[in-house]
């Protein structure tokens, strides 16, 4: 089988691809490979209690589909069927293939073409494309980070990693210890309390929580005035300007950003509480991301009594529970492990370029979605200090830009050819999180300059993928020999 284009993921990037695609490459043949058994990606894989997003719905959803429920920070499940809306609604089903898992591709140049092999009901086969684009997210789903606790395995209790949750477990009056301070727990935690009788948040050190309506009050407003589409777009760009600003402003005046983000808790939990302790971080505000909780769900579990923070460092696990540093015995009958996710690079596909393995972390990253010496190939990945689907959009439509450069230039290939210039080892992603830190010898080096720079900035994005020249003096357009 051969396609111009072959998609790997039918996530939110995969699903956003495949749209455009059909829209401004109508000539273009391409197919969307996914390893899974269905669509949807994170919001397939991920069943824990409370699973939800942690953006607002008008921008990971996509520019081209409104968002319509009254929700902003919307639950798993309808974040799921709005995927599934779209696929149908844009007639992409059909364009997907289940089950079928690229596990290697290979830049062959005498031809250019890729050789792909895929894995499918225990068989291989390979296939073919011109361009190969990568929409497979860009974490593990099969290896999540899950450091292993002094005397992990005494405890005689449930212990399990979120990312692999078990719908079947019933945590009803039991009491359960979630370890970890970011997205997901605190996202667990007043989730099960609803139902446990108590859960102990267990973290070594805080990140900030903010928390935010779970409905949007200009949505309520604007959609007794405007049309839906024109409703979802004011609102869209109302979200991204404020956290554009908010960002620039974390960046600029971390010391009175970090001050008042730490008041809005103390209003929360109130004078008596401990947040100093619990909920000051050691880094600057969007260091790392933002924890958003809905309408204070955690700090309502907290006040209730329902959930407790315990900031310390664990000694070890016993057949009951654990114990921290300080001294103090946490009992247990489930341990959830948020601990996070394990990045990986060019979706976990072993690729080549006539047989020669292609590292990542020797490359440099152009535009945030190519790499320098490997031909016909990109990859999506999402914005760290904003919505996902925001630089997915925009890869997407870059993408479809260069297929149609190169019908214009008549040619087969197109590569990103390094700059001396611009040269630099600086970090991809500018975040102290763990989960960077622990991926930065497998991830693209940036330079010092655009187009080897990702800014971390859809408002320049924007120009910079739509507006500007696709030819520069970087990208080489070409035919094999």
């Amino acid at each position: 089988m051969h396609k111009d284009v072959v998609v790997v993921g039918a996530g939110i990037s995969g699903i956003a691809a495949g749209y455009n695609l059909q829209k401004s490459c109508q000539n273009k043949s391409f197919v969307i490979l996914e390893g899974r058994e269905s669509l949807g990606g994170t919001w397939d894989l991920f069943k824990y209690p409370g699973v939800r997003s942690d953006s607002d719905m008008h921008t990971l959803g996509f520019r081209f589909k409104p968002w319509i429920h009254k929700k902003s920070i919307a639950d798993g499940s309808s974040i799921l069927e709005y995927l599934n809306e779209t696929v149908d609604e844009y007639n992409l089903r059909e364009q997907i293939m289940f089950n079928h898992k690229v596990v290697s591709s290979n830049w062959m140049s005498e031809k250019s073409q890729w050789e792909l092999t895929i894995k499918s009901g225990g068989q291989e086969f390979t296939m073919t494309c011109n361009f190969l684009f990568l929409c497979g997210g860009y974490y593990s789903y099969d290896k999540p980070f899950m450091p292993k606790f002094p005397n992990q395995d005494e405890f005689q209790g449930r212990f399990i990693h979120p990312q692999f949750w078990d719908e079947a477990i019933d945590y009803s009056n039991k009491k359960v210890i979630v370890i970890g301070s970011g997205a997901t727990a605190v996202t667990l935690v007043p989730a099960i309390a609803k139902k446990a009788s108590h859960v102990t948040m267990l973290q070594r050190s805080p990140s900030y929580v903010v928390s935010a309506p779970g409905e949007d009050s200009w949505n309520k407003v604007l959609n007794k005035i405007f049309p839906t589409r024109l409703t979802y777009f004011l609102i869209r760009w109302k979200n991204i300007l404020r956290t554009s600003l908010g960002f620039y402003l974390s960046r600029k005046y971390p010391a009175k950003i970090k001050e008042r983000l730490i008041n809005l808790v103390r209003e929360e939990l109130g004078q008596d509480f401990d947040v100093d302790k619990h909920f000051v971080p050691k880094y600057n505000p969007w260091d790392q991301r933002m924890c958003l909780v809905p309408d204070g769900d955690l700090f309502m579990a907290i006040r209730d009594g329902k959930a407790s923070v315990v900031t310390e460092v664990i000694e070890n696990f016993n057949e009951k529970g654990i114990l921290v540093e300080s001294g103090e015995f946490i009992e247990a009958d489930i341990i959830v492990s948020a601990t996070g996710i394990e990045i990986n690079v060019l979706n976990d596909i072993d690729v080549t370029v006539d047989q020669k393995k292609v590292e990542p972390h020797k490359k440099f990253s152009y535009k945030g979605m190519m790499l320098s010496g490997v031909p016909n190939l990109a990859f999506t990945f999402g914005y760290v200090n904003a919505s996902w689907t925001l630089r997915a959009d925009l890869t997407c439509e870059y993408v479809c830009r260069l297929l149609n450069q190169m019908d214009k230039e008549g040619v087969s290939a197109c590569i990103p050819e390094a700059d001396s210039n611009a040269i630099g080892d600086d970090d991809y992603i500018d975040f102290t999180s763990g989960y960077v830190q622990r991926a930065l010898n497998k991830l693209p080096k940036q330079g010092q300059k655009s187009p080897w720079r990702q800014y971390q900035n859809y408002l320049k994005d924007i120009f910079l993928v739509r507006f500007f020249s696709l030819k520069d003096s970087t990208l080489k357009f070409y035919n094999s020999k």
